[in-house]
């Protein structure tokens, strides 16, 4: 399977040796070892140490950004011009020191609470029961920023991945984001500009929901069947919030109980899908929880929280 994988981008490598170091650290990272750390990947591939795999990372004439270009290349054809949505999420892992760049002491949703660590924002497609990695960019907080660097908020990177995947010519039916971009106006006004539907977490305190002089009107709870990729279903209850026919977008709250509304189980999300869509709504905004936990339970067996890096490129 590793083979097969790696000959798609051969060619991007000049030399063997430094292709052969690409198929080993693949195959160690899908292995079984524990911890996915250098040492540990080339004792599990039967390479005498680490060396290899550490020119690999730092010296060998290879391009990240092509390997990347190449990759999305090949998933750009793989859908064949389908459509699919896309759910936009950031993620972060815990990490000692501040030799890796970019690490600081920020909220870190691998963990759940701030702490020190380094965090992404990640793009990924969902198409039917297939779940594919798109880009992911790395966040850089102002304090960790290099001489010349330019700061860019979460939202903002996500614009950048969007707009990028867009311009490559990736067909996407519908974004999925949680509050920290539904928060964000700049962020919306890019999927607006390029008429991308969205459905997106916000607040339970939105500001549409506390105007002046205006009390949030919430319409008669629905209930529906939220479905899961292994067919299982359960109960949800979905609510439409400031009902009214002639908005472009409408506000909705989703939960496991009507009566209690508890907190961990309670979603306030906005679209610009039309208001009768209310349980095609409440399925699709469970994409992103599942995907979420999903690319969380893969990064941790892949070893991302292992590795330390500097210079990115």
């Amino acid at each position: 399977m590793v083979d097969q994988y790696c000959d798609a981008y051969r060619d991007l490598f000049p030399e063997v040796r430094t292709f052969e170091n690409f198929k080993h650290l693949h195959a160690g990272m899908l292995s079984d070892v524990k911890r996915k750390s250098l040492p540990e990947i080339a004792k599990a591939v039967g390479l005498h140490d680490a060396q290899p795999l550490q020119n690999f990372l730092t010296n060998s004439p290879w391009s990240v950004v092509a390997l990347r270009d190449r990759r999305l290349e090949l998933t750009l054809l793989m859908l064949e011009g389908r459509s699919f949505k896309l759910v936009i999420d950031e993620t972060g892992d815990k990490k000692k020191g501040k030799h890796t760049d970019y690490v600081a002491r920020q909220y870190i949703g691998n963990l759940g609470k701030v702490d020190n660590g380094i965090v992404s924002v990640n793009a990924y497609g969902v198409l039917g029961d297939l779940t594919f990695p798109l880009i992911f960019l790395i966040y850089k907080p102002r304090k960790r920023l290099e001489v010349g660097g330019v700061y860019k908020t979460k939202p903002q990177l996500a614009v950048e991945i969007i707009e990028t995947l867009l311009k490559i010519g990736f067909n996407l039916d519908l974004v999925l984001a949680d509050s920290l971009y539904g928060e964000s106006p700049t962020f919306i006004a890019v999927l607006s500009k390029y008429e991308k539907h969205y459905l997106l977490a916000i607040r339970s305190n939105h500001r549409e929901f506390s105007l002046p002089d205006q009390e949030a009107k919430y319409g008669v709870w629905q209930e529906f069947e939220r479905k899961f990729s292994d067919g299982k279903s359960e109960k949800r209850y979905i609510q439409q919030i400031n009902e009214s026919e002639s908005r472009l977008i409408t506000y909705w709250r989703i939960t496991t109980d009507a009566n209690n509304l508890p907190k961990n189980q309670t979603w306030y999300v906005q679209t610009d899908l039309k208001s009768d869509m209310a349980v095609k709504s409440g399925n699709l905004y469970g994409f992103r929880n599942w995907v979420e936990y999903a690319f969380k339970q893969g990064k941790n067996e892949l070893g991302w929280a292992d590795f330390r890096l500097t210079n990115y490129q």
